[in-house]
């Protein structure tokens, strides 16, 4: 577990500026929010987000990851703002169950064995259906295992946690290399993506059924399906600045030393992190400029550097009482 750098432990926080992200109401969640819908087998990921924009009336909605049309689980929608952290988004591990379908009729014992290799780093190319530029790369699996297995009509289900980018496709093929058998991928289900788990999916149903009771008034059910965008960013290392020096950040400046109250350990220059708030709220995400184990000897100097900017401009003054 990371621990935390404390610079200064009780810094002055503004009442009357910003919101804690839970606490914000539906126009606010859709200028920066993500939902995670659970996709169903047919449409593309592009026309799954196109219909979620027409049923919200948004201009900007993106979603992080794409899905085969024949695939279904968990797709993440990006709202407003949110759409700028679609590279977080990709890059975040994901979890899939699939269904192999092997010719030959291969025992439970046989295929674990031969899932056990995949475990760790493997080669894995774009199968020739993808849309990137097919080359030889790595990726991780963190943990394959077998849940059921079929043998009579050849069909294995697994579960694979594995890093962004994994083309399970392929890994279904290299599979049956490996087993002397052809393999290929009947099923596919993404079971969670990054920090979202299967239980915060909903379907296009409850979207628009949310949707068109917000129309009316009610805008509680939709609040609910609408996470704040700093539900995405948990998992990268964070800086805890003062409420003082958030106006300079949004406006696109460095974040200096005296602005900074806590920040996670083990960050090295050039790393991404996340700049919050006292209240919890997501800043920008920027680029560490010097080691997180430096800035104790540091009276002054520049910490971070700015990339993404999330919060309004005027959400805080430049400067503030403190009362």
């Amino acid at each position: 577990m990371t621990s935390r750098i404390v610079i200064d432990g009780s810094p002055a926080k503004s009442s009357r500026h910003g919101k804690i992200p839970s606490e914000r109401g539906l126009e606010a969640l859709m200028e920066a929010g993500v939902i995670l819908v659970d996709k169903p087998p047919g449409p593309s990921s592009h026309q799954l987000a196109s219909w979620a924009r027409d049923i919200l009336g948004l201009k900007r909605l993106g979603h992080g990851g794409t899905l085969d049309p024949f695939a279904t689980g968990a797709l993440t929608l990006l709202l407003g703002k949110a759409t700028r952290l679609t590279e977080v988004v990709l890059s975040g591990n994901k979890t899939y169950i699939a269904v192999l379908k092997i010719d030959s009729s291969i025992s439970s014992k046989r295929v674990k064995e031969v899932l056990e290799r995949f475990a760790g780093e493997i080669y894995n190319v774009p199968p020739l259906e993808s849309a990137v530029k097919i080359r030889v790369r790595t990726r991780v699996i963190s943990e394959i295992k077998l849940l059921e297995s079929d043998q009579e009509n050849g069909f294995h289900t697994i579960s694979v946690s594995c890093q962004a980018g994994t083309y399970i496709r392929t890994l279904a093929r290299d599979i049956g290399l490996m087993l002397g058998s052809p393999c290929v991928l009947s099923e596919l289900h993404r079971h969670s993506t990054g920090s979202f788990e299967q239980s915060s999916l909903c379907t296009m149903q409850q979207l628009a059924d949310a949707a068109m009771l917000a129309e009316e008034g009610d805008e509680e059910a939709l609040c609910r399906l609408i996470a704040p965008v700093e539900r995405i960013l948990g998992s990268i290392p964070g800086v805890w600045i003062r409420d003082s020096a958030i106006a300079s950040i949004c406006h696109g400046a460095p974040l200096a030393v005296p602005g900074v109250v806590s920040l996670d350990s083990g960050m090295s220059a050039g790393d991404k992190t996340v700049i919050w708030s006292s209240k919890g709220e997501a800043v920008a995400v920027g680029e560490m400029i010097v080691n997180s184990s430096d800035v104790r000897d540091m009276d002054e100097g520049e910490l971070v550097k700015p990339k993404i900017v999330l919060m309004d401009k005027d959400e805080y003054p430049g400067a503030w009482s403190g009362r």
